[in-house]
């Protein structure tokens, strides 16, 4: 049967050990991750589907090389954050990089535990015929997911800007396949800071801190924190019709310079207080530097990438 096939590409909105990103790992390393890791159990990966990823993984890695970026390894939780928003998308015959929740990439990531910070690529494809369920069918289904992403051309090449970002350190694969629908995002992460005791959600007024410490020769350079309203539900119609997304909100809550966040430097750590007047989410961005700067100077985010991706639930 020859099928007949439509493909949308979304555009993304534009610590770990040092050397472990310039290593390979081998699939009993990650099996291992996979096994340990306890959340979004329902989500998990077989060793089948561990095992195409890894080979994924290898592509992505040489389209990266390609540019002089450096490896990323396979991230077990943002792996399973990608199954569960391709299982939905596939079945319920959406692309977006929101879900019927009306969550986007990073409050998905945030909810599910995670803190670093996450940009991300989608691919969707259907036929009017029938997949084969196989093994190979699913890996080139992602390469040609991929493929698509690299072919991209300026000024419309986010995909492949967020494919090459230096930055990256880690990346999350998600599929999902269903009799004629198919599913593939990609999640980057930046991982370079250690986090403790950051909390999920909050009361409004209520004293709150998060604690975080900065790997390496870096220091806070800069704390970005954006408030929005609490998502609302999309339809799978509504869905359709949405493009890229935004990495913020359009109401910014509160800045921190490097010379007031070290004030509150405890050893190697830095615990920030922080309380929030009004319910909503709030999404902290956290700027860093080779420079620890204690002084007032002059500060500028421009072409830096936060490396932070906290989401605090705030209720009245």
């Amino acid at each position: 049967m020859i099928k007949l096939i439509n493909i949308f590409l979304l555009i993304a909105f534009i610590s770990t050990d040092k050397n472990s990103a310039d290593q390979k790992r081998s699939f009993d390393y990650y099996k291992r991750l996979n096994d340990s890791e306890t959340r979004l159990q329902q989500f998990r990966d077989d060793d089948e589907a561990l095992r195409l990823k890894l080979i994924q993984l290898d592509i992505i890695n040489k389209s990266r090389k390609k540019h002089k970026a450096k490896p990323v390894e396979l991230d077990i939780l943002a792996s399973r954050v990608a199954n569960r928003a391709c299982r939905e998308a596939a079945e319920n015959g959406y692309i977006s990089h929101w879900n019927m929740a009306g969550e986007k990439p990073y409050h998905r990531y945030a909810f599910a535990g995670g803190y670093d910070h996450v940009a991300e690529n989608v691919f969707g494809e259907w036929t009017t015929g029938t997949y084969d369920n196989s093994s190979s069918e699913i890996s080139d289904l992602m390469q040609s997911g991929h493929a698509s992403f690299m072919s991209e051309r300026a000024p419309a090449d986010g995909h492949k800007k967020n494919i090459i970002n230096k930055t990256h350190n880690f990346v999350g694969l998600g599929f999902w396949l269903t009799d004629n629908q198919f599913r593939y995002y990609e999640e980057f992460i930046d991982r370079y800071l250690g986090f403790e005791d950051i909390p999920s959600q909050v009361n409004a007024g209520e004293k709150t801190s998060i604690t975080f410490s900065c790997t390496g020769d870096y220091y806070p350079y800069f704390i970005l924190i954006y408030r929005e309203d609490f998502p609302a539900p999309k339809k799978p119609s509504e869905l359709n019709k949405t493009g890229s997304y935004s990495d913020y909100s359009n109401e910014e809550y509160l800045q921190m310079t490097a010379w007031e966040v070290a004030k509150y430097k405890k050893g190697d750590k830095y615990i920030v207080p922080l309380t929030f007047k009004k319910e909503g989410l709030y999404y902290i961005h956290i700027y860093t530097d080779e420079m620890e700067i204690k002084t007032p100077t002059s500060l500028n985010t421009k072409g830096k990438s936060p490396y932070s991706g906290i989401v605090i639930k705030v209720s009245k």
